[in-house]
């Protein structure tokens, strides 16, 4: 009798033992998750659906781990074993839409951003990047109207204002673009790139005298601009700079820039 009862108590500590162990694995996920340590996390994640396969939070967060070791497939299986339990949390698309994006699945990408906005209309970042999706897809139209609902929602959204300023670009409307990049410096005035495309609409428009001080704040930010470089080159070469000019172009070749050779040959004999 003494070991039957043995026994029965064993069983039941095995049970009890197994119910805290799956929270236990999941809670020790989550933490190495938070020292970038993913494959642990996920170890730790796997052993807790083991126990309990209904645990829905451990596939979402296995889901984000394997996005942050590029398993983006592996990641979207998760993901979409969250949405079709929990179909209303609006973080799970988007993190969705992003490893679709990863995978240029840029359409399935859009339908997941849309989930996303019918779910929650003032998120501001799901607009941008459903308008970055369609940029990828040359719908720069489509594009400007995300980027313009993102600014409406949040009027002080310098990547917003940047990434319309592309698409405008793109578009050949560069006075529109030089108006977003403004805009966007304004708001982030440390951010070499944000001259640099400014300057290079100026460029398109040859007010290549407008574009050098863009191009001169560019490489002020980052000395190894080297486009900058390159635009600033044959701006001053276009308005008799000829001898600064083709500094600059040497300069563009020095940081990697192969067409600035191409034009040395052309500029500076």
């Amino acid at each position: 009798m003494k070991t039957i009862s043995f026994l029965i108590i064993a069983f039941f500590s095995i049970l009890t033992c197994n119910s805290q162990t799956a929270e236990e694995y999941y809670n020790r996920g989550v933490d190495k998750a938070k020292i970038k340590d993913y494959k642990g996390s996920i170890e730790e994640l796997v052993k807790a659906l083991k126990i309990d396969p209904k645990k829905i939070t451990a596939y979402f967060n296995r889901g984000i781990a394997k996005a942050n070791l590029s398993d983006n497939i592996g990641a979207i299986l998760d993901f979409s074993i969250v949405i079709d339990n929990v179909p209303t949390f609006k973080l799970t698309y988007g993190f969705r839409a992003n490893c679709k994006i990863e995978l240029q699945d840029y359409r399935g990408a859009i339908e997941d951003f849309n989930k996303v906005i019918e779910i929650d209309p003032s998120d501001s970042i799901v607009y941008n990047d459903r308008g970055n999706a369609k940029k990828y897809l040359k719908d720069y139209q489509g594009a400007v109207l995300d980027y313009s609902m993102a600014i409406e929602i949040n009027p002080n959204d310098s990547y917003a204002y940047f990434n319309r300023g592309l698409a405008k670009f793109a578009l050949q409307d560069y006075r529109g673009s030089i108006s977003d990049f403004s805009k966007a410096i304004e708001f982030d005035p440390e951010d070499d790139e944000y001259y640099f495309r400014r300057g290079n609409s100026k460029f398109a428009l040859s007010d290549f005298i407008g574009a050098i001080p863009d191009f001169d704040k560019a490489i002020e930010l980052n000395r190894k601009q080297r486009t900058s470089y390159f635009l600033r080159g044959l701006s001053k070469i276009f308005t008799k700079q000829k001898e600064s000019g083709c500094l600059d172009l040497s300069k563009a070749g020095e940081l990697g820039y192969e067409e600035a050779y191409n034009a040395i040959k052309k500029n500076c004999q």
